[in-house]
């Protein structure tokens, strides 16, 4: 019901930057709280949170993140962002889409997108 799809990963040196988006399209009533989750390398089922945003715009990051990454959202157009500075070799990874949403009907459901690769070299 929703489609995700992640955009703006590739690989960059240590220090650079990328901006990560996330496009949600489908049949839903509204989107909830979405976030970011990387999956590091060699890893099957790891995804390793990175940042969340509310439909209000409240922001939550891990520790390893804080100040260099910055999330946001366009609720006008049902994308959320990752400006992603000051990248070091240990960011490198699958990162994920995810978001909560309510469906018709009243139930709230939760999905994930594919995935886009960043790689950061030292």
């Amino acid at each position: 019901q929703v489609h995700l799809v992640e955009s703006g990963g590739g690989s960059v040196q240590a220090g650079g930057s990328l901006r990560l988006s996330c496009a949600a399209s489908g049949f839903y009533r509204a989107l909830e709280t979405m976030g970011w989750y990387r999956q590091p390398p060699g890893t099957r089922d790891q995804r390793d949170l990175v940042a969340t945003i509310t439909e209000d715009g409240i922001q939550n990051y891990a520790d390893s993140v804080a100040g260099r990454f910055t999330v946001s959202r366009d609720n006008a157009k049902d994308t959320m962002y990752l400006q992603m500075n000051g990248l070091k070799p240990e960011d490198t990874g699958v990162y994920y889409c995810h978001t909560y949403f309510m469906a018709f009907g009243g139930v709230r459901k939760h999905d994930w997108g594919k995935g886009t690769l960043v790689t950061v070299s030292s």
